[in-house]
């Protein structure tokens, strides 16, 4: 089939290479438009658009993929389907009904579960012991449409939503590519989603990272797993964000009250509503991300965290 390939940030790429290297032809990518990104804010192709530029494949980058010229590009294209990974915008009806087979998302939950922008992390953030992801046709509603085919995937106890949406990036580009050959030979009929067990996942903000030490440990946990890498755990430190890498619940460490750090020579533990969390990874304000210890033995006092 013919296929233009909805997609932008990294974990789209499996996806995107699975299908070039099948039988379907790849004639074009949609994907954001050139945005500053990194310390300098220097403006950089979506991680996409650079793999098409390599590969001589065209890039089509509206800012609405409502606008007409947009629309009438697509329409050149004659696409028999639009797979999406990750695009990162709302596409209207008009844009909908013009690939002969529609536009079919690979989403990172098990819909209806966390439909929405952060499924993986809301998983992590909620302590799900599965997730897995769904192939599912593209409609008005948000992830509501009928899904053609899904993978489980369980998530262990030091899962970060980054190790868990890189093994659903290379499992689920199996599970596109099969969904696409399926549909290609007319053997897929979607199953629509069912009313209950509906639960949404939001975009997760920079304030939703901010560490809880009033949280149980086990909640302090989940949290900064479900922020890592992106847009990673932080708290307060003399008016400052000290970033945080996972850290690890120590029920055998003594008690400290919410935020309380206890500085040692191999460990750096802070307390929470339960049991302490000792430190992993820490990474000061315009510093490089150093282990917690080290960066406890440059204290001259223990600090609290607000």
């Amino acid at each position: 089939m013919r296929i233009v390939f909805a997609g932008t940030p990294e974990v789209a790429l499996p996806t995107l290479e699975a299908l070039h290297a099948s039988a379907h032809e790849v004639a074009a990518v949609l994907t954001r438009p050139d945005a500053p990104t990194g310390r300098g804010r220097k403006v950089h192709r979506s991680p996409v658009a650079a793999w098409a530029d390599d590969h001589g494949v065209e890039v089509l980058t509206p800012a609405r993929p409502r606008e007409p010229e947009f629309l009438d590009r697509l329409r050149d294209l004659d696409a028999d389907i639009v797979p999406v990974v990750a695009y990162g915008a709302l596409v209207p009806p008009a844009a909908l009904a013009i690939p002969r087979l529609g536009w079919i998302n690979l989403h990172f939950s098990l819909l209806p579960a966390w439909r929405g922008a952060a499924p993986v992390q809301y998983a992590v953030l909620n302590g799900d012991e599965m997730t897995g992801a769904c192939v599912f046709q593209l409609e008005e509603g948000l992830d509501t449409g009928p899904v053609y085919g899904r993978l489980t995937e369980p998530i262990g106890p030091a899962d970060t939503a980054g190790d868990l949406l890189d093994r659903l990036a290379v499992a689920g580009a199996r599970l596109m590519l099969d969904v696409v050959d399926g549909l290609g030979a007319g053997a897929l009929a979607g199953q629509t989603q069912p009313d209950d067990g509906v639960s949404y996942a939001p975009k997760v903000t920079v304030e939703d990272a901010r560490v809880r030490w009033s949280d149980p440990a086990f909640a302090v946990d989940r949290r900064v797993r479900a922020v890592t890498p992106a847009p990673g755990a932080w708290t307060e430190l003399d008016g400052q964000r000290l970033r945080l890498g996972p850290v690890t619940p120590d029920p055998d460490a003594p008690r400290l009250a919410p935020g309380e750090v206890a500085l040692g020579k191999r460990a750096v533990h802070v307390g929470t509503a339960t049991h302490p969390v000792r430190l992993g990874q820490v990474q000061p304000a315009g510093k490089k991300p150093m282990d917690a210890a080290s960066w406890g033995r440059g204290l001259q006092t223990a600090p609290r965290f607000a």
